[in-house]
């Protein structure tokens, strides 16, 4: 394994460039600038990062290894604090190399681990859409908002996979791609993504949701998470905010995510939310392009909870998840 190849998701939807990550700090720098994002993607690459920093050095045996995987894993893990599929995917192949009894089985057994990772996202994926197209109806306009797609996983999507879920049976789907300021990941994304399975998308500006809801003009607001706990869903600020707005206008709100974004055990007041530099709002896209006065204060942090209150249905690999959740997650986990 000499690299992970990835696309730089900060280059759309202008240019299309495949990374070529050799090594863990540069895969950490991906992550942190979000050339790679999406929770289940992150899961993904969080595993092969275990599995590349096996390859980082020569070692002459696999105490030192290990030594050396642990470090690694654990600067890994610490790239992005809110969104707990990295943190899997890291633990799940670092169990791997810390069972195995040489360099050569270390290197064979993670990088194994995390293509049956990569694997599994697919399916869980496409399992997910099937469910979640059950809940979407002929002539049905979603609101969405970050992106979920391909991009986000490995292949297919969450919240998006869904809509191509649907897409696929035959349903006619118009789609509302909030722009998800600040870093545009709905316009830039998302947007390009529905263009390329031509499904008919509209981008409106974070603050239209309201307005679109208000006129009637949405049936479904279908969102990604990023970590789901015992009250709340982590999902891209301004989650929250669709939510509530969704609760108003008596629209449901389905949140489409795998089994490895729940996290039972934490609650709300658990959770670090990711605070991100204020120069991605004080700047587009450049250092160029100034769009706030030099000085002002910035809060920006990358993700808020959403009350599991407002969520209708929580859509998973295996099956669609309705209130009482507190009852029916534990089942579908395999707590009880």
């Amino acid at each position: 394994m000499s690299c992970i190849k990835m696309i730089d998701q900060t280059l759309l939807p202008t240019s299309f460039k495949v990374l070529e990550i050799k090594t863990v700090d540069e895969l950490i720098d991906a992550i942190q600038r979000l050339a790679i994002r999406g929770a289940p993607a992150l899961e993904a690459a969080g595993g092969y990062g275990i599995a590349l920093a096996t390859h980082e050095r020569e070692f002459n045996d696999v105490k030192g290894l290990k030594r050396h995987v642990e470090k690694r894993a654990e600067q890994l893990a610490n790239a992005r604090p809110t969104a707990v599929n990295l943190v899997v995917g890291v633990e799940r192949v670092l169990k791997k190399v810390l069972e195995a009894s040489s360099v050569d089985e270390a290197r064979m057994t993670s990088l194994r681990e995390a293509e049956e990772i990569a694997e599994e996202d697919v399916i869980r994926n496409k399992l997910m859409g099937g469910f979640g197209a059950k809940l979407i109806e002929d002539g049905d306009s979603i609101l969405t908002i970050c992106n979920t797609g391909s991009l986000a996983t490995v292949e297919w999507g969450t919240a998006l996979g869904v809509i191509r879920s649907a897409k696929l049976e035959g349903k006619d789907i118009r789609v509302f791609a909030c722009e998800t300021r600040p870093l545009n990941q709905g316009s830039r994304l998302t947007a390009w993504e529905l263009l390329q399975d031509g499904i008919d998308v509209t981008l409106i500006t974070d603050s239209m949701a309201g307005i679109v809801m208000q006129k009637g003009m949405v049936d479904k607001v279908i969102v990604g998470a990023d970590r789901i706990v015992r009250d709340a869903v982590f999902n891209k600020i301004g989650t929250y905010t669709l939510a509530v707005l969704a609760k108003e206008h008596g629209i449901p709100f389905f949140v489409a995510a795998p089994l490895t974004t729940f996290d039972w055990k934490r609650s709300m007041k658990d959770v670090v939310i990711e605070e991100r530099s204020s120069d991605e709002l004080k700047y587009c896209f450049c250092k160029d392009c100034r769009i706030a006065p030099e000085g002002v204060e910035v809060y920006n942090p990358a993700f808020d909870p959403t009350p599991l209150r407002y969520v209708t249905a929580l859509i998973t690999e295996k099956g669609v998840v309705f209130p009482p959740y507190n009852k029916e997650v534990p089942k579908i986990l395999k707590l009880e």
